[in-house]
C-alpha cells in the first residue's frame, strides 16, 4: 500500500549504514538550519507514573527533504537492567503520511559521531595530525571512522580504563587503524594532541584540561548522567567554545550549566554553532587558546540520518 511506511529493524539499518555519507548529510542539514529552512524544537521529557521510567522525544523538520520526524526513546525501569530503545518516525510534510519507521539504536551512535566529525572538519587545524580518543567502545570507534579521512593522522592514541587487558577490543582498533597506539593513561593519551575526542559515558571530567595546548580541539558528547561533563566546567572560561546548536545546548550540557552557575561563564561567550559554521556566519577559532566543542544530540541529527536511510532504502 502506498501509505504504508518502510519499516527497518536494527539488522537492516546496520546493513545500510556503511553506504551512507552521514557527515555530508549532516553538513547539508546544518546549512538548512542556518538558512532557517529546518526547525529544531526542544526535546520533550515525559516521566512515567510510579517512577517506572521516562520517554524522551527528539523532534525536527527539514524543508528540503519535506519531512517531519521524531525519535522516540523510552527508558523502562525493570527489576534488573533498564530497557532503553529508540525508534525514528519520518512523516511527509506534503502528504501527512508516514514514510519510515526504523530502529535508531546504531543510527544514534552514528549521528553522534558524524556530528563530532563535522565539528572536527570545521574547527581542527588543517595541519592537525595527532589524534587522541578517550573511550574505546562502539561510540569511540564510530567517532574514529568518521574523522579518519578528515586529516592526515600520523598518530592515533586511544585510552580507556581496562583497555590494556582487553585483547578483543584492541584487535577491533587495529582493524580500524594500523598505526593506533594504546596509552596507559588519559594524560599520556592527550599529551600534545591536536584533537582530543571524548567518547565516554562519564558524568565527571575524564581529562586534565590544563594539558590541552592552545589551538587544540577537544570534543565532548552527552550521556544520561544528570549534568554530565567530561571536562572541568571552569575550563570553559579559558577555551573558545562552540556547540551543535546554541539555542538548545547551553541549557542541557552539564559543564555549561555548571560553568554558568559556579564560574560566571555565559552562553553569550559561545563563538558559534554548527548551523553558523555551515553558513559562514561565525568566526573560526584562533590559535591562541584551546577550542571546545560540545554536542548534546539534536532531533534534526536523527531526522537527517533517517532521511539518508530512507533515500537509500527507496533505491534498494
Amino acid at each position: 500500500m502506498p501509505d504504508t511506511p518502510i519499516i527497518l529493524n536494527a539488522e537492516q539499518i546496520a546493513d545500510l549504514i556503511p553506504r551512507i555519507d552521514l557527515v555530508t548529510e549532516l553538513r547539508s542539514m546544518f546549512a538548512e538550519l542556518g538558512h532557517k529552512q529546518a526547525a529544531q524544537p526542544a526535546q520533550t521529557l515525559t516521566l512515567f507514573p510510579d517512577d517506572r521510567g521516562d520517554y524522551i522525544t527528539y523532534l525536527g523538520a527539514q524543508a528540503q527533504a519535506a519531512t517531519f520526524g521524531a525519535k522516540l526513546s523510552p527508558y523502562l525501569v525493570t527489576g534488573g537492567k533498564p530497557i532503553i530503545t529508540a525508534w525514528t518516525l519520518l512523516m511527509s510534510m506534503e502528504t501527512g503520511l508516514p514514510l519510515l519507521l526504523c530502529d535508531a539504536g546504531q543510527l544514534t551512535t552514528e549521528r553522534t559521531a558524524g556530528t563530532t566529525a563535522l565539528a572536527v572538519d570545521f574547527l581542527a587545524k588543517k595541519e592537525a595530525h595527532k589524534l587522541a580518543i578517550i573511550g574505546s567502545g562502539a561510540v569511540a570507534q564510530a567517532h574514529f571512522r568518521h574523522v579518519q579521512s578528515l586529516r592526515e593522522w600520523d598518530e592515533v592514541r586511544v585510552f580507556s580504563p581496562g583497555l590494556e587487558a582487553n585483547a578483543g577490543r584492541k584487535a577491533e582498533w587495529r582493524s580500524l587503524s594500523a598505526n593506533v597506539q594504546f596509552s596507559d593513561s588519559a594524560e599520556n593519551c592527550t599529551k600534545d594532541a591536536d584533537v582530543v575526542m571524548l567518547c565516554t559515558s562519564s558524568g565527571t571530567p575524564v581529562i586534565d584540561t590544563k594539558a590541552v595546548q592552545p589551538g587544540a580541539l577537544v570534543t565532548s558528547i552527552s550521556t544520561n548522567v544528570a549534568r554530565a561533563h567530561e571536562v572541568d566546567p571552569a575550563w570553559l572560561s579559558q577555551a573558545q567554545v562552540y556547540c551543535d546548536y546554541r539555542e538548545t545546548t547551553p541549557a542541557s550540557a552539564g559543564e555549561m550549566v555548571l560553568a554558568a552557575q559556579e564560574n560566571g561563564w555565559s552562553a553569550s561567550e559561545i563563538k558559534g554553532d554548527l548551523a553558523e559554521l555551515a553558513t559562514d556566519n561565525c568566526p573560526l577559532p584562533g590559535s591562541d587558546r584551546p577550542v571546545f566543542f560540545r554536542s548534546i544530540g539534536l532531533g534534526l541529527e536523527d531526522i537527517a540520518a533517517a532521511n539518508a536511510v530512507l533515500k537509500l532504502a527507496r533505491k534498494t
